[in-house]
């Protein structure tokens, strides 16, 4: 089976075929860094993640460029920088490495590329430059605005009509546009803000052009996968494509822009989207403090990519009992050698369905039975596919005792130790009393006592 992609532009799932298998690029829209990133900003990024292995698992490692993007001007930066009465690159630095830190606590692989908007300055002014020779943007009191009239293609990403387009967008009501819909391309900066010189005026970028110049010098042009959250796919992607597009000789078609378009569902919490301005994010920062950041990511890949998710408690007690079941099967086949380490075609035909994950996980858990079951040939061939297809999903990348014990010092585990041994004996010795008082210590101590037949093992409980 061939790898196929719901493509958004063409609302069907399309087998995916790169313009070139020597460098296949994918780019998706990234982080404003201006606070700590929620769970539903980690999802795009986990989704995402899972289609870069999966890429470099079909291509080659070296053939697929991966870039995501870092929005590192914006009013929420200005704002929080203007609070704390230090420059924006203090904010977004900061930010900055705290996001990439609680991605990869996910097992997020960084991109190959992270482009910052402040880094691409002069990239942004030239795009805009050529838009507006090429008669698809003017000058306008310190702005510069698209004209959404010359781009024939305008809407071809959301379906919408362009009196939805109008409506959906809010737009503001300025003297100075053409029409409507137009968009701001450069404004002026307001007194406190960060400033760059343009042959427009002083001012900064509006939001859509930063990732079109990105795009075009990072990657070039079309790129072969464009991802990013359902919400971006209008205003932001479709105002990428007609830049994009219209910065080129002519005012071409939309497929020179990316030739396929991936968008992830939303994360919900309660019956809402999950958002900063809603008040009802649960930040990754926090979240892993309390969880392993393999269950949190199994919690966010346990439904399908493009389907809206609920977040829950229960949602993520449910990812790490998952992963305690094939974890418990590595451990307990820990003397088996596997006689593979490429990933079972079954799991790796579950994600070339357009990243069928709910599928996968059938797969992975598959496997584990066939390591308990299986004779031993097939335990050792089950145990090196079920590492393989793991590590292409992002998974079962700790030692098993470590998983089950992970948080616990040396010193802590050998205390735990040496009460097992102590509880081994007493019931040995049939001092049930003692045994159960043992017991009774290990559970105030936070740890869950497993018996099983070779004596005894023990987990740390989850944190609450």
């Amino acid at each position: 089976m061939a790898l196929s992609l719901y493509d958004t532009m063409a609302r069907e799932k399309r087998p995916f075929v790169p313009a070139d298998a020597k460098r296949v690029t994918m780019y998706v829209c990234g982080p404003t860094v201006y606070n700590y990133a929620h769970i539903g900003n980690a999802r795009p990024v986990v989704v995402f993640d899972v289609l870069f292995r999966l890429l470099r698992h079909l291509y080659g490692q070296d053939a697929v460029i991966y870039a995501a993007n870092v929005t590192d001007v914006d009013d929420k930066i200005n704002a929080k920088a203007l609070a704390e009465g230090v420059p924006i690159s203090t904010i977004t630095d900061r930010y900055l490495a705290i996001y990439n830190a609680d991605m990869a606590s996910l097992g997020a692989l960084r991109p190959t590329l992270q482009p910052r908007v402040t880094q691409t300055m002069d990239a942004i002014i030239t795009m805009i430059g050529r838009l507006v020779r090429n008669n698809a943007a003017y000058a306008a009191e310190g702005h510069v605005l698209f004209d959404t009239q010359v781009f024939g293609d305008y809407g071809k990403l959301s379906g919408r009509s362009m009196e939805d387009m109008i409506a959906g967008a809010r737009v503001d009501v300025a003297p100075y546009k053409r029409h409507p819909a137009d968009f701001v391309l450069w404004k002026p900066s307001k007194p406190g803000e960060p400033v760059w010189d343009s042959p427009w005026g002083p001012g900064r970028p509006g939001w859509h052009i930063e990732c079109s110049a990105m795009i075009d010098e990072a990657l070039g042009l079309p790129i072969d996968i464009h991802g990013g959250g359902h919400d971006l796919i209008f205003p932001h992607h479709e105002n990428e494509i007609a830049q994009g597009v219209c910065a080129g000789h002519d005012h071409g078609r939309a497929e020179e822009y990316a030739r396929y378009w991936v968008h992830n569902g939303f994360l919900n919490f309660g019956d809402e989207k999950m958002s900063k301005s809603l008040g009802n994010v649960v930040l990754v920062h926090e979240l892993i403090e309390k969880a392993p950041g393999e269950a949190v990511r199994w919690a966010l890949l346990v439904g399908h990519y493009r389907a809206p998710q609920e977040w829950s408690g229960e949602l993520l007690t449910q990812a790490r009992k998952s992963l305690d079941r094939l974890y418990g099967a590595l451990r307990r086949a820990a003397d088996v050698t596997p006689s593979t380490d490429q990933p079972s075609p079954a799991f790796v035909a579950a994600l070339e369905d357009d990243l069928n994950t709910p599928q996968a996980m059938a797969e992975l858990f598959a496997l584990a039975s066939r390591l308990e079951t299986g004779d031993a040939d097939g335990r050792a061939e089950a145990k090196g596919q079920l590492l393989a297809s793991g590590a292409l999903m992002g998974f079962l990348q700790a030692d098993p005792e470590a998983w089950f014990q992970g948080g616990a010092d040396d010193e802590f585990k050998a205390r735990i130790d040496a009460l097992i041994a102590e509880r081994i004996a007493a019931r040995a010795a049939k001092d049930w009393p003692k045994a159960d008082r043992i017991r009774d210590e290990l559970t105030a101590l936070g740890v869950e006592v497993m018996d099983i037949a070779a004596g005894a093992t023990w987990r740390l409980k989850e944190a609450t």
